[in-house]
């Protein structure tokens, strides 16, 4: 079992002189608090609309991290995960809202699979391998750097959506 880190905080201030694990998961924490306040003040509507050619929405990149983090996280160190949308015969589910996905049950499925995550970092080592979906074997340390390098770059996809949507900017609520 992993050493839980001294510092996990979901705000405030970096762990300046923490552990690597410590500023691994602030880091992704970070990028997660992003994600979710462009979210805010959205209607389910503009949630679900697409203004780019690609088809992406708000809320599918958000089931698509969700569903992510719990595959990494999870399955790759053999730990339970609740149903993921994963369909090797289509491989655009994990970011398509059905019609009878609501907002709350996209932002809770992000929610858990966050919790399940966290849950993994802070149990277990960071030189602790697994197996991927396609059968690679990596570290605890490696998966943790991917996530926080696929939140970043889907945060940053969000970032534009919401400004084409509403003209809303920005990485954080400044007020």
């Amino acid at each position: 079992m992993g050493q839980r880190p001294r510092y996990v905080s979901r705000m405030g201030e970096p762990p300046f002189t923490g552990s690597e694990k410590d500023n691994l998961l602030f880091s992704l924490q970070r990028h997660r608090r992003a994600v979710k306040w462009k979210l805010e003040g959205v209607s389910d509507d503009d949630l679900r609309r697409s203004p780019v050619p690609s088809g992406s929405t708000l809320l599918g990149l958000v089931k698509h991290l969700a569903a992510v983090e719990y595959g990494w996280f999870c399955l790759t160190f053999g730990r339970e995960t609740e149903p993921l949308p994963f369909d090797d015969d289509d491989p655009e589910a994990d970011l398509r809202i059905e019609p009878h996905e609501t907002t709350a049950d996209i932002v809770a499925f992000y929610d858990r699979a966050a919790a399940a995550a966290e849950a993994a970092i802070i149990e277990i080592d960071l030189e602790t391998t697994g197996t991927s979906w396609n059968g690679t074997e990596v570290s605890m340390r490696w998966v943790c750097i991917h996530m926080i390098e696929e939140t970043a770059r889907h945060a940053g996809h969000i970032d534009i959506l919401r400004e084409l949507i509403d003209g809303a900017i920005g990485d954080h609520n400044r007020g």
